[in-house]
C-alpha cells in the first residue's frame, strides 16, 4: 500500500472518530454534581420577658460635706487631725491662739464681780432706808432712788453675765472641732495663719453611706414622674434588685443603692433632671468626685421577641432581616427594632417566634436562593 493511501486512511478513521470523542466529553460533563447551598447560621426567634437596663453617668458626692471655718479670729496654733483620715463630731481640728480671748474673759469676769458688788450695795441701802422712808425718817424719793438703782445694778449683772458667757463661748472657739462623722480633708489652712470666719480651713465628708448624682433624660422623667411623686418614691423601678454602681474600672460595687430624690425642675440647657441615689460604702472605698454609672432595672418588656444584633442591618433608616423558610430558601424582610439588650436585639414587628434568621453567611446569597442552614451560637463576652 503506497504512503498515499495509508494517509487518506487514518484521516477517514479520524473523521469518523470525532463524533464519539465528542460525545464522551459531554457525557463527562453532564455527570459533574452540581455544588451544595451555602452554609448560613441561622439563629431562631426567641420569646421571653426580658428586664430593661438602663444606665446613667454617676457622679459621687458626700452624703453630707460640711466645710469647717473658725468661728473667731485669731492665728492658727495647731492642727489636731491626720489629713484624710476618719473623724468623729466634737474632734477638735484645729486650735487658734486662745491668749486674747482668755484676757477678755479674765476682763469680763471682773466686770460681773463689779456689777454684783455693785447690786449688794444697792440692794443694802434699799433694805436700810425702806423702814426709814415708812417712819417718814427720810424722803420717800430716796427710796425710790434706791429701788431704781438696785433695778439698774441688777441689769448690770445680768449685762456682765452675758459677757462672760460670750468671752466664754468665744474662747472654746479657738478650739475648731467636726460637726459630723466623716473623712477630714487636707487642710488648706496652716499653722500661723491669719484666720477668721470667712476663712476654710478643711472640709469633712460623710461618706459611709455616699451620694451618687445621675441625670435621666426628660423622656425617661416623665415615663417615671407617677412613681416619683407617689406615696412610694423611695420604691422607684425594682425595689428588690435596687440599684448598681459600676465604677470607672467596670467592676461593679458590691452594694446595692436605693434611690433617693429628684431635682425640683429640668435643667433647660441638657434637657435632664437630676436623681440622686444612696449607696452604702463600708471601708470608705468610695469618695466624692469619683465617676460611674449607676445601672437600674427600668421595666420589663413580657413575650419580647429576640434575635442577635448581627442578624440585623440598616438600610436608609430602616431595618432588615433575612429570614431562612422551611424550605431553606432565603427572603429579605423588613422588620421594627426596640430596644439593644447586650448582643441581643429585641424585634417590635416583622417576626414571628420559632422563625429562623439568617446571622452569617447570607450576604452573597440571593432572595429565593437555597442555602445549608447551621446553629449559631453567640460568642462569648469579650469575643
Amino acid at each position: 500500500m503506497t504512503k498515499g493511501v495509508v494517509s487518506s486512511v487514518l484521516a477517514s478513521m479520524a473523521l469518523a472518530s470525532s463524533p464519539l470523542i465528542f460525545a464522551a466529553c459531554q457525557t463527562t460533563k453532564a455527570a459533574t454534581p452540581p455544588p451544595p447551598p451555602p452554609e448560613v447560621s441561622v439563629a431562631a426567634v426567641v420569646e421571653r420577658n426580658v428586664p430593661i437596663t438602663s444606665e446613667w453617668i454617676a457622679t459621687l458626692d458626700g452624703y453630707v460635706n460640711a466645710q469647717v471655718r473658725p468661728q473667731v479670729s485669731g492665728y492658727l496654733v495647731k492642727r489636731d487631725y491626720r489629713e484624710g483620715a476618719a473623724v468623729r463630731a466634737g474632734d477638735v481640728l484645729f486650735e487658734i491662739d486662745p491668749r486674747p480671748f482668755e484676757a477678755v474673759l479674765a476682763q469680763a469676769k471682773a466686770q460681773l464681780a463689779q456689777a454684783e458688788a455693785q447690786l449688794g450695795r444697792t440692794a443694802r441701802d434699799v433694805e436700810r432706808d425702806t423702814p426709814l422712808a415708812h417712819e417718814k425718817a427720810i424722803a420717800q424719793s430716796q427710796l425710790d432712788n434706791d429701788i431704781q438703782a438696785n433695778l439698774a445694778a441688777q441689769a448690770a449683772v445680768e449685762s456682765a453675765r452675758a459677757q462672760v458667757q460670750t468671752a466664754q463661748l468665744n474662747l472654746g472657739f479657738t478650739k475648731v472641732t467636726s460637726l459630723v462623722d466623716g473623712v477630714a480633708a487636707i487642710a488648706t489652712g496652716q499653722i500661723g495663719d491669719l484666720v477668721g470666719p470667712g476663712t476654710l480651713l478643711t472640709t469633712v465628708s460623710q461618706i459611709s453611706p455616699i451620694k451618687a448624682y445621675f441625670p435621666v433624660s426628660e423622656q425617661e422623667y416623665l415615663r417615671m414622674a407617677g412613681s416619683l411623686n407617689g406615696a412610694n418614691a423611695g420604691q422607684l423601678w425594682d425595689p428588690g434588685a435596687g440599684l448598681e454602681l459600676v465604677l470607672s474600672d467596670g467592676s461593679v460595687h458590691p452594694r446595692k443603692g436605693s434611690f433617693l430624690a429628684a431635682d425640683r425642675e429640668v435643667d433647660l440647657k441638657t434637657g435632664t433632671i437630676r436623681l440622686s441615689a444612696s449607696f452604702p460604702n463600708p471601708g470608705n472605698i468610695l469618695r466624692p468626685g469619683q465617676y460611674g454609672r449607676v445601672r437600674a432595672n427600668t421595666r420589663t418588656l413580657i413575650d419580647a421577641r429576640l434575635i442577635p444584633q448581627r442578624a440585623v442591618s440598616e438600610l436608609q433608616g430602616g431595618y432588615l432581616a433575612r429570614v431562612v423558610g422551611p424550605d431553606n430558601r432565603i427572603s429579605t424582610r423588613a422588620i421594627t427594632v426596640g430596644d439593644r439588650l447586650g448582643r441581643m436585639w429585641v424585634v417590635a414587628k416583622g417576626l414571628q417566634p420559632g422563625e429562623r434568621v439568617a446571622v452569617e453567611g447570607a450576604q452573597s446569597v440571593k432572595d429565593g436562593g437555597l442555602v445549608t442552614p447551621k446553629p449559631f451560637v453567640l460568642p462569648k463576652e469579650g469575643e
